[in-house]
């Protein structure tokens, strides 16, 4: 982990690389093996509410819930998830991870390691809102430039992640008495 480097990448070049994945066969790979009762699996390309709320897909399974995902792919298995915090750092238009989306996972598919990580977006917030401060002082900046506007991310690894995701799923309260 380079603490405290900054990467710089190219937003449209990444854009195009995830655009060219959207009806890459580990998809439905990917979704039949974590969703064993999978019937159907619909991309959402259009510019849209949905595609502004995170949902890349729509996964239905053979109850009829609906799930939404947002998916992410990456070029090379950096031992880490990107997380984008700022989608314009200057205008401090917030990044997806900060953001209140419409999905239920995030697919982050690693393509040279044939894994992807199912992240529950909801448990990933909270696990942001914890931690996200801290995160963004220890681990690796990636700046993507966009032209006019520069994209703020942060590499955190995975253990640290899937740390914070298994602590933002066990709940703790008050006992009142029994």
């Amino acid at each position: 982990i380079a603490t405290g480097c900054v990467m710089v990448h190219s937003f449209a070049l990444s854009l195009a690389r995830s655009e060219a994945e959207v009806d890459n066969p580990i998809w439905r790979q990917i979704y039949t093996q974590a969703f064993p009762s999978l019937q159907a699996m619909v991309s959402v390309r259009a510019d849209g509410w949905a595609q502004r709320g995170g949902i890349d897909r729509v996964l239905t399974l053979a109850s009829g819930k609906t799930l939404l995902v947002d998916e992410k792919v990456r070029q090379k298995d950096y031992g880490d998830v990107l997380l984008e915090y700022w989608s314009d750092e200057g205008r401090r238009t917030l990044g997806w991870v900060a953001k209140d989306l419409a999905c239920d996972f995030i697919a982050y598919a690693l393509l040279p390691t044939a894994k992807c990580y199912l992240l529950p977006f909801q448990q990933l917030r909270y696990a942001w809102k914890k931690n996200g401060r801290e995160w963004v002082s220890k681990y690796q900046r990636i700046e993507a430039d966009n032209g006019t506007y520069k994209t703020i991310s942060v590499g955190i690894p995975v253990d640290v992640l899937f740390g914070a995701l298994r602590d933002a799923m066990t709940i703790k309260w008050t006992a009142t008495g029994a």
